[in-house]
């Protein structure tokens, strides 16, 4: 009997279009198995097995047709809990938006169900997506895959789990600050974020807009081009004879190994040498707008977090997490003039940043500095929570700064990720040099 939850997205897509397998077993087989997991209420929110079984039929119906819509037709996927789905309760893991059903589904959505994706259900997430840690008292805290007293990373938790734990082959978050990369990296899986701007956040419920992303947590970079592509809009980039034969890679030097842990430094270097023996040309320098860049983390992020939730927040203070709450209102401290200023900054220093790489194919870092935290020293211990959280968004946010298309892959080494990040708007090269490297890392 074939066991689907082994198998990729593209596998599972291949087999349906070839006959080997039926979409409505595939849909049954993930759902089954996410309602027996005995991590099942803390990885999903809530199902919508109606709906998945309506959506696997009608995939059923167009491959006896031979009418598929693409490779991904009839396959599964889980959905973060902050995209709105048409009678479905989406609560961006928070009791301030507790029973908010939205009436129609968010874009992305309408674009992967137009695709023949599968919704599953709804993943959980950390509160109104502002933790790279994924732990959440309010809902549920999803565990790491590869140590299941610690937090799987946020804030996309629950989507990384579903796909980890083999609850699901495929899964879409959000990335404002690394949320998607952060929780990918911690379970060993591939994660995309896209260029800001780039896939439509109609539906997405937001953390700040100026920064926030859509993109897939998967299990290959292969899976991760078309889940792309459906999300975008666009056509599948080409990942045929990928090679890193002469592509010049610049290993980040400045911010990103500060405070850094022996683990995710040793599966860093170790990767990196594999990348260099398939033929990559590796150079290390520092690039000072990044430096400049991540003094206006709080002044930006915080900022606009802040000034999208404030009235709700204050209305109903209590029903918070305090940790989440303390950094929203963080967000108050600045003026208009601080932000507009900041912005400014921050065009002048992605500037600066695209002139010092642009020799380069791609740049490459540690995806975390750390491995993920213990969930129960985090509720009880301020100060490691603080610092840890810190430390865990730290080198993703380098990304959400500068603008860039950014991919994490797995390197073998349990919970440590290698992040290669690119040009804005150039998700298909990053994807294709991705593929690459994937091979090389095997």
């Amino acid at each position: 009997m074939v066991d689907y939850t082994k198998m990729s997205m593209c596998d599972l897509g291949r087999a349906i279009g070839s006959g080997d397998i039926d979409p409505r077993d595939v849909t049954a087989a993930f759902l089954d198995a996410a309602k027996a997991h005995p991590f099942s209420d803390r990885i999903y929110a809530r199902f919508m097995e109606t709906r998945a079984m309506a959506e696997a039929q009608a995939a059923y119906e167009r491959a006896q047709s031979g009418v598929r819509r693409g490779l991904l037709d009839g396959v599964p996927v889980s959905w973060k809990d902050l995209f709105d789905t048409a009678g479905v309760a989406t609560e961006a893991g928070s009791a301030l938006l507790k029973d908010r059903i939205p009436t129609r589904d968010a874009e992305v959505l309408r674009r992967a169900s137009n695709a023949g994706l599968v919704a599953l259900g709804k993943t959980h997430m950390s509160e109104l997506a502002f933790s790279g840690l994924g732990l959440n008292p309010v809902t549920a805290t999803t565990p790491c895959v590869n140590d299941t007293d610690a937090v799987s990373g946020g804030s996309s938790s629950g989507a990384a789990g579903s796909v980890a734990f083999g609850l699901a082959p495929g899964a879409v978050g959000s990335d404002t600050g690394g949320s998607v990369r952060i929780p990918s990296a911690w379970n060993d899986l591939v994660g995309l974020k896209t260029t800001s701007g780039r896939i439509p956040l109609d539906g997405v419920v937001p953390l700040a807009a100026g920064f926030d992303t859509v993109g897939p947590l998967v299990k290959t970079v292969e899976d991760a081009a078309e889940m792309f592509a459906i999300l975008d809009g666009s056509p599948a980039p080409d990942l045929k004879g990928a090679s890193l034969e002469g592509k010049r890679l610049l290993v980040l030097e400045n911010v990103v190994f500060d405070d850094i842990r022996d683990a995710p430094l040793d599966a860093f270097e170790a990767a990196v040498e594999k990348l260099r023996a398939a033929g990559a040309e590796i150079t290390r320098a520092p690039v000072e707008a990044v430096t400049e860049a991540m003094d206006l983390s709080g002044i930006l992020f915080t900022t606009e977090a802040y000034a999208e939730w404030r009235d709700r927040i204050e209305a109903n203070p209590d029903v918070m997490y305090p940790r989440i709450l303390e950094r929203f209102r963080a967000g108050g401290s600045f003026n208009g003039a601080d932000f507009v200023a900041g912005w400014k900054k921050l065009a002048r220093l992605r500037d600066d940043y695209l002139k010092a790489t642009a020799g380069y194919d791609a740049v490459i870092l540690p995806t975390a500095p750390i491995l993920p935290p213990d969930a129960e020293r985090l509720m009880t211990d301020t100060d490691y929570y603080v610092t840890e959280n810190l430390l865990a968004l730290r080198n993703t946010r380098v990304g959400n700064l500068m603008g860039l298309a950014a991919l994490t892959l797995p390197t073998g080494i349990p919970s440590c990720g290698i992040l290669f990040q690119t040009p804005p708007m150039s998700e298909a090269r990053l994807l294709r040099l991705g593929a690459a490297a994937e091979k090389a890392l095997a």
